[in-house]
């Protein structure tokens, strides 16, 4: 895997090539791959070896590069999680993966101090940008498990050489987990192989979207989602392209600011960035230089798909996929873009919509989604009931809902978690949400089942108005009646609760969970 990625990049005459931006600086391939090396001696060194869990904590920076590459050249297994994690969210990925070995940020050296104190498992911490913390003692002084080493992540880096012996890894090691969004309890680690995220790469990436060694890529999310290690950083690198990265949260004002400096051709993006991005106060935003748009992790509603691209003249190619296939398997693409689908399906997967039985639906009929391709995980760390839930024979259950037409284009309804029946019908909160959205008084919105106490579950709208609108009972009583009068009149949202911002996940999705948290009687 780190061969594909990175490596090839040597052999084929790009050592030069600059292929990593970073605030003032940039690198070259033969730059990152003789850091990659340092880095993964320095792993070697500190006792982690073949089939060894490495846990990657953080920003989107060089070193998470060199983390990545230098544990997939020992042969080591990655897991990577989010940078900005309260203590106990860090108690249980240790516990959970095992890790030998974990390369975090300054920034989170108190929290994660804390999180290893009762760690079994782990053996050393290499700590990226010590200097970010004001700190009181050295790194071998912190109080925390006696059996850990401290150490500034530059040091052992620094000492170790640039040339490093690959593992004699097999296309079925595994390689890599992703962890799924935890939506319904703790995090999964979905399983993957070595030959996994090139299969994806080879069919997706170059085949379907058509990534080239002349793009240079920028991404609203950060790289520990699987979404952006692919489109940011493997992508690119597997064609010979370049990435421009930032450790700075991602605003609409960031991503102009970015993609102005770095003139990108391809911007990895959510609806919800979207969104923000065609809403901010911001004075004439050149993105000429972009080609083209991902979007993923939530369907892009239409609305907001013909503004961007009416707006800023840039194609958009909604798709989706998931951390148990590592990417996208159905998707938009060059010259073939159907506003409000989610495209068709990627050559190499195969893809089912079944009924409750597992019985395949008629075209037109709304179903679960099963996909099948060689990028499937093999299963969900110690889950081994979901995981034959989930991965059946050469199927992945996704527990999404969708339905395609008879011109094979897949249309997202929900998942199947969040479907409401109402009056007896299932009813797809997205389906509503696009409904409220062009409500000219509405900025976003997002749509749950509430039951207020009758036993009948109905729909319950969050919304956020936009400037020069006021929430008010006549505003709700508005949205309503607009409702009302351009879909099915059971279908419109009974309640309608204006709030300031919707709860998002670290993946930039609508946290549903949380906002059915909040409506609890």
């Amino acid at each position: 895997m780190a061969d594909y990625f990175l490596y090839h990049n040597l052999e084929e005459g790009r050592e030069g090539k600059r292929c990593l931006f970073y605030r003032n600086d940039s690198y070259s391939y033969g730059h990152v791959a003789a850091m990659a090396n340092r880095t993964g001696n320095a792993l070697r060194e500190l006792g982690l070896t073949v089939e060894n869990r490495v846990l990657i904590a953080l920003p989107d920076c060089p070193e998470f590069v060199y983390t990545w590459f230098g544990a997939t050249r020992i042969g080591a297994v990655i897991t990577m999680v989010n940078p900005f994690l309260p203590v106990a969210d860090y108690e249980y990925y240790l516990d959970y993966t095992r890790a030998r070995v974990a390369v975090i940020s300054g920034s989170l050296l108190p929290a994660f101090a804390r999180a290893t104190a009762r760690s079994r498992y782990l053996r050393a911490v290499l700590v990226v940008n010590v200097d970010q913390v004001d700190q009181q003692s050295d790194l071998t002084e912190l109080e925390s498990n006696p059996g850990i080493k401290w150490l500034a992540f530059e040091d052992p880096v620094r000492a170790s050489s640039d040339e490093c012996i690959p593992a004699d890894t097999h296309r079925d090691d595994i390689a890599i987990w992703l962890f799924t969004s935890g939506s319904t309890g703790h995090p999964k680690g979905a399983v993957h192989l070595q030959h996994d995220l090139p299969y994806n790469t080879e069919v997706f990436a170059k085949r379907t979207i058509g990534v080239n060694e002349n793009d240079l890529t920028v991404s609203v999310p950060k790289l520990f989602f699987g979404y952006a290690t692919g489109t940011n950083l493997l992508f690119p690198f597997a064609v010979g392209g370049a990435t421009a990265l930032f450790s700075e949260r991602s605003t609409p004002e960031k991503l102009y600011e970015v993609i102005a400096r770095y003139r990108p051709t391809i911007l990895t993006t959510v609806p919800t960035m979207i969104n923000g991005m065609l809403n901010a106060q911001c004075s004439t935003p050149d993105l000429s230089s972009l080609r083209f748009c991902y979007s993923a992790g939530e369907a892009l509603p239409v609305e907001l798909y013909q503004k961007w691209k009416d707006r800023f003249g840039v194609e958009t190619y909604d798709g989706i996929g998931s951390a148990e296939m590592f990417h996208i398997y159905i998707t938009n693409r060059p010259a073939d873009v159907k506003p409000g689908s989610l495209g068709r399906i990627v050559e190499g997967y195969a893809a089912q919509i079944v009924d409750a039985a597992g019985h395949e639906v008629a075209t037109g009929e709304m179903g679960t989604l099963r996909i099948k391709g060689d990028s499937a995980a093999l299963c969900y760390w110690n889950a081994h009931q979901k995981s034959k839930e989930t991965f059946a024979g050469d199927w992945c259950t996704t527990g999404d809902q969708f339905h395609v037409d008879d011109q094979g284009y897949y249309w997202y309804h929900g998942r199947t978690d969040d479907m409401l029946k109402v009056s007896g019908v299932y009813v797809a909160p997205v389906e509503i949400e696009n409904c409220i959205l062009q409500h000219e008084a509405v900025l976003e919105c997002a749509v749950i089942g509430y039951d207020s106490g009758d036993g009948l579950v109905k729909p319950k709208a969050f919304v956020v108005v936009r400037d020069g609108h006021e929430a008010s009972k006549a505003l709700a009583l508005g949205i309503k009646e607009f409702v009302k009068s351009r879909i099915a009149l059971f279908k419109y949202p009974r309640w309608i609760d204006f709030i300031e911002v919707l709860p998002k996940n670290d993946r930039g999705k609508v946290d549903r969970k949380r906002l059915k948290d909040q409506s609890k009687p």
